[in-house]
């Protein structure tokens, strides 16, 4: 299903200490929050750049709060405006439950979807609310990090950064 660029109201860009992230919405909430490069990234962002939009300065708190304590209690976060197939937005709502430190394998998570492992795959790989949507807590079935859209250095960060990796896991970022 293609992005609702129509319903595309405001963007802005939000730093990380993993590069900048493009956030856009509509009306009704957020639409996606990528990374420059990132797979699956919409391309040129046709909407008006307005960092004072409610549901981007919401995603800018979270993700402030988040990349100071990822484990503390964070805000709500912004509304999301889901956009995907059905079967996506059973996907992203179960990553939602995934917390800070803790991962699941993907044929875990599609057992307890009653799917396919390839098609969860497919769907976290769409995942379009990078970080706020934890797909990067979505592992191979013997922890390997695998498929992360945002690249496999940020997802192994994120991961360090929760610690849901050994201390021995690198946090290097030169591969951004």
């Amino acid at each position: 299903m293609p992005h609702p660029t129509a319903l595309w109201r405001a963007q802005c860009r939000i730093p990380t200490p993993l590069g900048e992230l493009s956030a856009v919405c509509s009306d009704t909430g957020l639409v996606g929050l990528w990374f420059d490069g990132q797979a699956h990234h919409p391309g040129p962002i046709d909407a008006p750049s307005a960092p004072q939009h409610p549901h981007l300065q919401a995603a800018r708190a979270w993700l402030e709060a988040y990349f100071e304590a990822p484990a503390a209690a964070l805000p709500a976060g912004p509304a999301l405006a889901p956009w995907g197939s059905a079967f996506q937005q059973r996907v992203w709502q179960a990553l939602r439950q995934i917390q800070p430190g803790q991962t699941l394998s993907y044929g875990a998570l599609a057992a307890a979807l009653g799917s396919s492992a390839r098609a969860v795959g497919t769907a976290v790989g769409r995942n379009p609310w990078s970080v706020l949507v934890p797909c990067h807590r979505v592992v191979g079935a013997q922890g390997q990090l695998t498929g992360y859209a945002g690249g496999l250095a940020r997802k192994r960060y994120l991961l360090q950064w929760e610690g849901a990796l050994g201390a021995d896991a690198a946090m290097e970022l030169e591969t951004l």
